[in-house]
């Protein structure tokens, strides 16, 4: 049975919903004004909120901007009612964030009504945020071991053998052993590290005060020189540094050089990895506008709309015909970066012909 909060200030309307909600199967939760109201939502979390704008003690755009700002209810649908009704109100309740407008005064099929629609669109959103969340955890399931265990299996293969054979060997096969060993703890290293700036970007995306923060310093770099030796080593680091083509314009970009290393390099693995060696990778860019544009165009695998549409962490697309490493990671932080710095970043691609990468930055 759904809950319902009526945030009411005048008391025969408040009744005359709270009596049509009994008679309809709903449990009903009542508050005389906003600050009520507010408290009640915050401690009850009902699945739908009524609530009047005029009141006393805190009007509803107040209740409703509180709302939205709390992890716990943002998400709880809110219908108004009021007895205005001129077009600039709707436009201002929508505006907060109200999911419906109601004036009165109105029948009980109109209340009724928009209230399964609201809870019916709701209750459609909880699915498909369940299912992102279960594909999510069938991907961690899937491709977290697998990226773990590979580097953890070559380091205590490795390390045994050495130990084993200590004073037997010779000093050549010793040293690349030890190598061998060191490959693998860097690639294990490195996953962690990204698994850790994923956490890190996840939670800043969650706190507008933080993201406000970040935005505000307003760190700048020189972009030519950082994408071009970045792009040069992971050239070199995967064996084609005569695929790569580089024409940089030089500018100042509206973010730390840290992050536009790591945007660099995460886009630049991915190139590399889903082309074939002798097929070219170009890094472009261009000044328009006071903006930054930079392109990585690979003639690779390519992407179809809907591998596109589920970018994200720990998902990897046709990983078993592929045969690919990775977590899915890069492109996942990417995105949290571009965004976080009042970027747009968007894919085209043509699947197994081209993929073009493009990044926008206030430079």
């Amino acid at each position: 049975m759904n809950t319902i909060l009526i945030i009411e200030d005048e008391p025969q309307v408040r009744v005359n919903i709270q009596e049509i909600l009994q008679l309809s199967d709903f449990e009903t939760l009542i508050a005389a004004n906003g600050k009520i109201g507010l408290e009640i939502a915050q401690a009850k979390l009902p699945d739908l909120i009524i609530c009047d704008i005029m009141m006393p003690e805190l009007d509803g755009y107040s209740v409703l901007s509180a709302l939205r700002q709390n992890e716990a209810t943002t998400n709880i649908p809110l219908i108004f009612v009021t007895a205005k009704a001129e077009r600039s109100d709707f436009r201002q309740g929508m505006d907060f964030g109200a999911d419906d407008y109601l004036t009165k005064p109105f029948t009980p099929e109109e209340l009724l009504s928009a209230i399964a629609s609201r809870l019916d669109k709701h209750a459609l959103t909880e699915r498909q945020a369940q299912a992102k969340l279960d594909e999510l955890r069938m991907n961690i399931a899937h491709s977290l071991p697998h990226e773990l265990n590979t580097p953890l299996n070559g380091i205590l293969g490795m390390s045994q053998l050495l130990m084993e054979n200590c004073g037997i060997m010779p000093g050549s096969e010793e040293v690349e052993i030890a190598e061998l060993i060191y490959t693998s703890a860097n690639r294990l290293n490195e996953l962690v590290k990204r698994f850790l700036l994923y956490s890190n970007l996840e939670l800043i995306a969650k706190n507008p005060e933080k993201i406000r923060q970040i935005q505000e310093q307003r760190d700048k770099c020189f972009a030519e020189k950082i994408i071009s030796e970045i792009a040069l080593k992971k050239a070199r680091d995967n064996c084609r540094q005569k695929d790569l083509t580089l024409d940089i314009q030089e500018s100042t970009v509206q973010l730390p050089e840290e992050n536009l290393s790591i945007l660099i390099e995460e886009l630049l693995e991915n190139s590399f990895k889903f082309s074939l060696p002798s097929s070219e990778v170009q890094v472009k860019s261009t000044v328009e506008d006071n903006k930054f544009n930079l392109y990585v165009i690979d003639n690779g695998k390519g992407m179809t709309i809907e591998e596109i549409d589920k970018i994200g962490a720990f998902v990897q697309f046709n990983r078993k015909s592929w045969e690919q490493q990775g977590s899915g990671l890069g492109l996942a932080i990417v995105q949290h970066i571009v965004k976080l710095y009042g970027g747009e970043f968007t894919i085209d691609s043509i699947p197994e012909k081209r993929t073009i990468v493009s990044i926008c930055l206030p430079c």
